[in-house]
């Protein structure tokens, strides 16, 4: 795993509905949990989760209400450790009692003795001040042996500053932590980012992966073998049962032989090649225009900052474009190149599922045979039937 990239992502407002969320692709990760507003626009939460961890989703939507509180919620798959995540998320102009009850009622579902929660999220409570939703809000936590780990202002706009994003956590179970601003210029606020130390997570088996290479060099060395093979012990058998094992005896082991397999650590085929030098250069000035503007109230500035964003932006997408045109023209199979931009895009992976039973005319079976005749007979079929339906609507 890349060392550099966050184990775990969780994002607040992030505005999409559930379709556009869940082909949302970013690279590395895969949405984990997310909840979407019912009824409202903008809002919603979600968590989004390295590729090589494993997790369990945890199904919250039956205690959310736009504006009151919108969770999502995961555990990560570990023998070592039962840790929960749990992002939040309360509008100001959210009921707050609302958010003080369904949230405890989340915690009572999800609490055991062996649960360890993180929880992390926009709940517009100014952690910088005391006051009595602040000290509502610790003494249902605590309760919970859990404590806000963030002291430092989390959204900074001109001359005015507040922590009303936090991370709360048991220091009691996790102690050796560190917990810091993370400025990005992606929003008005600030990230967080914890770094929790002695966590052993359990990897999925996407890192590695065991393959036969076969090249024209291998080939060679298998074609030249099966040349120098005698095959005596095929033609000195005497029925055609010890012929045909000998046969395939003597082949396997020369295939073996010439593909052996090998375990390789798998490549990240994903990789953003058309992000340049220059466009990381851009963006590293963007972030810096960003933290000039939110602390000036120049006009100017500000107007400068919007408009190189929307530059950038063009940017961005002509060059993603450029890439993507230039890999389907030098490609030889322009159709499949395509489908794996999409598939790119939008964060789509093949799922290769073996059907193990199949209802025919009312009946079941787990025939393969019949299965695949099945199959068959449908696809063959399908474009006369929606031409004869197309037909019959057009007389219609």
């Amino acid at each position: 795993m890349n060392s550099n990239l966050p184990h775990i992502l969780c994002l607040t407002e992030h505005h999409m509905k559930q379709l556009e969320l869940e082909h949302l692709h970013l690279e590395n990760y895969n949405l984990g949990a997310r909840y979407c507003r019912k009824t409202l626009e903008k809002g919603g939460v979600s968590i989004f989760v390295h590729k090589n961890l494993k997790f369990t989703k945890i199904n919250l939507e039956d205690y959310c209400k736009d504006q009151d509180l919108e969770a999502c919620a995961l555990k990560l798959d570990s023998p070592f450790s039962n840790i929960c995540i749990l992002t939040l998320y309360r509008a100001p102009s959210g009921n707050f009692n609302h958010f003080l009850n369904r949230l405890e009622t989340i915690l009572n579902v999800l609490h055991s003795s062996k649960v360890e929660f993180i929880i992390c999220g926009d709940i517009n409570i100014n952690y910088l001040i005391d006051s009595n939703r602040k000290l509502n809000l610790d003494s249902l936590l605590s309760s919970y042996n859990l404590s806000s780990t963030v002291n430092f202002p989390t959204r900074v706009q001109n001359n005015s500053s507040s922590a009303i994003d936090n991370i709360f956590i048991d220091n009691s179970k996790l102690r050796d932590y560190t917990v810091g601003p993370f400025i990005n210029g992606l929003s008005d606020h600030d990230a967080q980012l914890i770094e929790i130390n002695n966590i052993d997570f359990q990897p999925s088996n996407q890192q590695y992966k065991t393959v036969r290479k076969i090249n024209k060099h291998t080939m060679a060395d298998f074609v030249t073998k099966l040349s120098n093979e005698s095959w005596d012990n095929v033609f000195d058998s005497n029925n055609i049962d010890s012929k045909f094992n000998c046969f395939l005896n003597t082949y396997l082991r020369i295939f073996y032989s010439s593909f052996p397999l090998k375990i390789v650590k798998n490549e990240n085929k994903n990789k953003s090649t058309w992000i340049t030098i220059g466009i990381k250069t851009s963006c590293k000035h963007k972030r810096q225009l960003y933290l000039a503007s939110r602390d000036s109230n120049d006009p100017r500035l500000k107007s400068h900052y919007k408009m190189y964003c929307k530059i950038l932006s063009k940017v961005i997408k002509e060059a993603k474009q450029n890439n993507y045109n230039s890999q389907i023209l030098k490609s030889n199979n322009k159709i499949k190149t395509t489908w794996d931009i999409v598939k790119v895009e939008s964060g789509k992976k093949s799922v290769n599922e073996d059907v193990q039973s199949l209802n025919i005319e009312g009946k079941s079976t787990n025939n393969p045979q019949a299965i695949a005749s099945a199959f068959n007979e449908y696809f063959l079929s399908l474009a006369e039937k929606t031409y004869s339906n197309n037909n019959n609507n057009n007389n219609n």
